[in-house]
């Protein structure tokens, strides 16, 4: 009598098959029928799962994994996969366990230390992401990837130098990266005759054997080192070419973006923030930070976090988590303004509430703690609803120095308004829009407004304007503030950690006759 395959398993292996073809939907079908069968297979789950991960798919992942678990509670590959999925999906806390439960089922796992640490150092454990990044490589001295985590880790915590060392090492281990040259530039200047230069031209020379993203990051880590060199024009020649490559990558609606500052506006009215000023929690702990990126965010929080009543939080997106929770299901920030005009006060003090336990928990012993996410200017006016003693701290900067520090940086975040000229240019203008609103509309005293040409050119008054506006006893520490040893996670951590310099004001004019999109929107003449 022949033998017939189980039916669940034949679609198991078929998918299999199919996966390693790449015919990536064929195989979720077949995986899918396999999984509703009866009988389980771990097999099916996590083949699945490492598709959806390779789709950038991790939610869906994340539910596969933990069905092959339930098959198997000693899978290595679900493991793994459980904490990926979770590391993609920004649940550092969780993931953190997830690869130590790894490391005990396979102490030798290739990536698992690397992973950790991964997860560590997005929890903000510095020391402990070290030691995993350096495990990592103990056993694999060619893992260019963990070299460029642990280029990472040094970079945020200020060992510049031990920075530069791994982001080289990350470099040699694979020379066709173009986003280990990217990292190299942050903390060392190029020089024509150091090799590197010529390493990235040779990597121009054969553009169409690299991917879209490495050729976005190659354009970029270009043209920082041309900059580097004084060659402008070149500099920004590779700058269009990367950001227009990245504005292909993305789907971007102007009109939409922009309606949504001029309908903030229409609800937030002055009528509304008069209506709803006696809500709110009454904590004084907050202090945000905000203003448009590279407009000396970053700068201002190192001088408070130098003060040693204030805890320097960084970029936190707790403020939005809370607007979410509020705002019922399918909740976000935007329903949340929304239902505004008609929102009982009650629900205004628990955003603040629990905005400020978060806050605690971070620093429980902290007079203020800052929260530096630049595009809280969207929600100045919910966050002085929701908190009316908490200070806020615009930062402004030159407009046209402003836009094209934006665009020759690759954000890491969602920032799609960045890679056009013209449409940075506009954007702007609806962000000064709206700060010209909140300004209109806020009590006297509670946003002071801070210009990053003031505080590079006197930075003793400047500091004691920011530091007096928190309510704080002057500090000379906060003069000192590169001497400040905490993580800083933006483009802008080499530049805190060093004296204040003026070479960032008027950055634009070298660049003057290549920004006509830019400048027309900005009408500067």
């Amino acid at each position: 009598m022949d033998y017939l395959p189980d039916p669940a398993e034949a679609d198991n292996r078929a998918g299999i098959q199919l996966a390693r073809q790449r015919r990536t939907a064929e195989a979720l079908a077949l995986f899918d029928r396999a999984a509703a069968m009866p009988v389980d297979y771990a097999e099916a789950y996590n083949m699945r799962a490492d598709i959806l991960l390779a789709a950038q798919r991790p939610l869906d992942a994340l539910g596969e994994a933990r069905k092959a678990l339930e098959c198997r509670p000693d899978s290595v590959q679900a493991q793994n996969n459980l904490g990926l999925a979770l590391l993609m999906t920004n649940r550092f806390h969780e993931a953190r366990p997830a690869f130590e439960r790894l490391l005990l089922l396979d102490s030798d796992h290739p990536t698992a230390h690397r992973s950790l640490g991964i997860a560590l150092q997005s929890c903000g454990q510095y020391t402990a992401a070290i030691k995993q990044f350096e495990q990592a490589l103990a056993s694999r001295r060619d893992d260019a990837d963990a070299w460029s985590r642990l280029g990472t880790a040094f970079f945020e915590t200020g060992r510049r130098e031990d920075a530069r060392r791994a982001f080289e090492h990350a470099v040699a281990a694979a020379p066709r990266t173009p986003l280990y040259y990217r990292q190299l530039g942050t903390c060392r200047r190029f020089e024509a005759d150091d090799g590197y230069v010529a390493a990235m031209e040779n990597l121009l020379a054969t553009p169409t054997r690299l991917n879209p993203v490495d050729q976005i990051e190659l354009h970029f880590a270009v043209g920082k080192a041309y900059a580097d060199l004084a060659r402008h024009e070149d500099s920004f020649r590779h700058l269009l070419a990367g950001n227009a490559l990245s504005r292909r990558q993305v789907t971007y609606d102007e009109t939409a973006t922009l309606a949504v500052f001029d309908r903030i506006r229409e609800i937030c009215s002055p009528a509304v923030m008069r209506e709803k000023a006696c809500g709110g929690d009454p904590s004084s702990l907050p202090v945000f930070i905000l203003g448009m990126p590279r407009s000396g965010s970053t700068l201002v929080e190192q001088i408070l976090a130098s003060h040693p009543q204030v805890f320097g939080a960084g970029e936190l997106q707790e403020f939005e988590n809370a607007l979410v929770r509020a705002s019922g299901p399918a909740g976000s920030p935007r329903k949340f303004i929304e239902a505004l005009p008609r929102m009982p006060d009650s629900v205004l003090r628990q955003v603040g509430a629990a905005y400020v336990a978060a806050l605690s928990a971070l620093a429980p012993d902290a007079a203020r703690v800052t929260d530096k996410m630049p595009p809280h200017y969207l929600f100045v006016g919910p966050i002085h609803l929701a908190l009316p003693n908490a200070r806020i701290i615009h930062t402004r900067r030159d407009p046209v120095d402003t836009c094209l520090s934006c665009f020759s940086k690759l954000f890491a975040g969602h920032m799609p308004h960045t890679f056009d000229l013209g449409e940075l240019g506009r954007y702007y203008n609806a962000y000064a829009g709206l700060m010209a609103h909140w300004r209109q509309v806020l009590p006297p005293g509670v946003m002071l407004e801070i210009d990053y040409e003031d505080v590079v050119g006197d930075p003793e008054t400047a500091a004691r304007r920011i530091v007096a506006h928190c309510g704080l006893d002057w500090h000379p520490a906060c003069l000192d503030f590169h001497l400040t040893e905490r993580p800083v996670r933006t483009a802008s951590a080499t530049a805190v950690r060093e004296k204040v310099y003026r070479d960032a004001v008027g950055r634009w004019r070298p660049y003057a006759t290549m920004l006509g999109p830019l400048l027309e929107a900005l009408g500067v003449s």
